[in-house]
C-alpha cells in the first residue's frame, strides 16, 4: 500500500477513481477514504483479515504451483487498512453477485449501506458478466 499511495501522492492527476475486485475492493475502500475519491467495488472482501486469516502458512500461487509463505504479519497489515464504515456512501458503487462462491453478498450490501448498489442474481466471484455492467460503471464514474 505504501507503493500505491506514494505513486498517487506523486501523480499529477486532477481526479481519481479506484476500481477493485475481491481483495482489490478492500484496498479500494482504504484508498477511497484516504483520498476522498470514487470507488467501484466488485465482490469486495470487506473484512479481508478475517477472510484470509485461515490461510496463513505455506500455500501455492493461484495460477501456478509456485509455493509462497502467507505470513501472520500480512493479516496485521490488512487489519491496519481496515475501513470500519464508509464515510460517504455516495462515493461508492458496489457490484455484488449473489452467486459469489467465496464472499457473502449480504455482508457487502450492509457494509455499503446507502451507496449505489447493483446486486446480481447468480453470477460468480469473478463477475463473469462484468462487461455487461460497464455502462453503469461508466455512468457512475463520469464527472
Amino acid at each position: 500500500m505504501a507503493m500505491v499511495t506514494n505513486y498517487i501522492d506523486q501523480s499529477k492527476a486532477d481526479r481519481m477513481v479506484v476500481i477493485g475486485s475481491s481483495l482489490g475492493g478492500f484496498y479500494a475502500n482504504y484508498l477511497t477514504e484516504k483520498y476522498s475519491c470514487k470507488a467501484v467495488a466488485l465482490n469486495p472482501a470487506v473484512r479481508a483479515a478475517r477472510e484470509l486469516a485461515p490461510h496463513v502458512g505455506m500455500m501455492t500461487a493461484y495460477d501456478s504451483e509456485e509455493p509462497f509463505d502467507f505470513r501472520p504479519e500480512y493479516i496485521d497489515e490488512l487489519k491496519a487498512l481496515q475501513v470500519e464504515r464508509v464515510s460517504d456512501p455516495s462515493r461508492y458503487f458496489l457490484i455484488a453477485a449473489k452467486g459469489d462462491e467465496l464472499l457473502d453478498w449480504m455482508e457487502m450490501s450492509q457494509f455499503y449501506q446507502g451507496a449505489k448498489q447493483l446486486i446480481l442474481e447468480g453470477s460468480d466471484h469473478g463477475i463473469a458478466d462484468y462487461s455487461d455492467h460497464l455502462p453503469r460503471i461508466m455512468e457512475f464514474i463520469s464527472p
